[in-house]
């Protein structure tokens, strides 16, 4: 399992490495360089699944998610 996501900022497009956390889904994530406060896509868990480069611990393992 990979628990490193690079999230990408869907406002300013920077980009920003984080370390996903195992035991919640991550509704809300403020980006640190612009103040953007980044929600999940409609029909996704979280952040992580939206705007990472990796999905969640959940999805990666296929079980259910946080919805």
């Amino acid at each position: 399992m990979v628990l490193e996501s690079t999230l990408v900022c869907p406002v300013c497009n920077h980009q920003q490495q984080e370390t996903m956390p195992t035991n919640a889904c991550q509704y809300f994530y403020e980006y640190s360089y612009c103040q953007s406060l980044l929600r999940p896509i409609l029909g996704h868990c979280c952040v992580y699944c939206s705007y990472g480069s990796v999905q969640c611990p959940p999805v990666q393992q296929q079980k259910a998610c946080c919805l």
